[in-house]
């Protein structure tokens, strides 16, 4: 019966959530209310947001000690993968300002009080799970183009990615790969993790309603999930440090794109505040 819960929530009969249409204009109002959430918090927001880099930065150190370089861009750009998982703790910060809560850093934990918790817990693990298929694959492409042999340090392999023909195969066909991994993520999770963390709808509707999101709004997601990547890869470059700012202004900036494309739940069904 748990299980049953997880994958189609709290009662009998599936939510349908109603999903509107969007345009840029509605990207551009997520991301000035994010950096107004963001804005009236900073520190507290940099403190959450400093999880980030320290994860990524232990990433890269475990890359370069493991002489495994070939892994560090596909590290940067996997944020992307996890980071809808990541940022729930922003997504409640921002639930709570809207609501006029008193809010705190420490309320980002907050989630762990939340009905759908175990949904938010399985849909999370999904996404890590792809995150480590994409690792895995991005490794596979690198040895079918340049053999197991690692380069002996960056700048090898700098030169060996940016100056042969071989480097530039890894670099056009790790994209597109990366790209389909990117647009499965989006698809199933752009809005699902807020939709879940407002309404103990479970697995299974918070993927459809976020898939349907996509599907009435391509150009427009296309577009959100190249401004959330594009991002990342920025944040990540000065060592992960950017992540600090970069995560906690895309969590909240997706609070509010959900609730742009969902329609507000009837009173019942909202999660109550905590």
């Amino acid at each position: 019966m748990a299980h049953f819960h997880i994958v189609a929530g709290a009662t009998e009969t599936p939510a349908r959530p109603v999903v509107r249409k969007i345009s840029p204009a509605d990207l551009k109002e997520a991301l000035s209310k994010g950096f107004d959430d963001f804005w009236a918090m900073p520190s507290h927001l940099v403190f959450l947001g400093l999880i980030y880099p320290v994860i990524g930065a232990c990433l890269a150190a475990l890359t370069f000690s493991n002489n495994a370089l070939p892994l560090l861009y596909p590290l940067a750009t996997g944020f992307a993968l996890v980071g809808p998982f990541a940022a729930i703790g922003l997504y409640e910060i921002s639930r709570r300002r809207e609501l006029g809560l008193t809010t705190s850093w420490q309320d980002a934990f907050d989630v762990l009080k939340s009905p759908s918790i175990p949904s938010i817990i399985a849909l999370g693990a999904v996404l890590l799970v792809i995150f480590l298929v994409w690792l895995t694959s991005a490794r596979m492409l690198y040895q079918s183009i340049f053999g197991y042999e690692v380069p002996a340090s960056y700048s090898q392999f700098v030169n060996q990615v940016l100056a042969t023909s071989e480097g530039m195969r890894l670099i056009v066909v790790g994209n597109i790969l990366g790209f389909c991994f990117a647009a499965a993520v989006l698809s199933i999770s752009v809005i699902a993790f807020p939709l879940l963390l407002d309404r103990d709808v479970g697995v299974a509707v918070a993927v459809y309603t976020s898939v349907k999101a996509v599907v009435m709004n391509p150009l427009t997601m296309a577009l959100w999930g190249l401004i959330v990547a594009a991002s990342l890869l920025v944040g990540s470059i000065p060592l992960f440090v950017g992540l600090a700012i970069v995560m906690p202004v895309l969590g909240h900036a997706t609070w509010h794109l959900y609730r742009r494309v969902v329609e507000p739940p009837h009173p019942t069904e909202a999660y109550p505040a905590a």
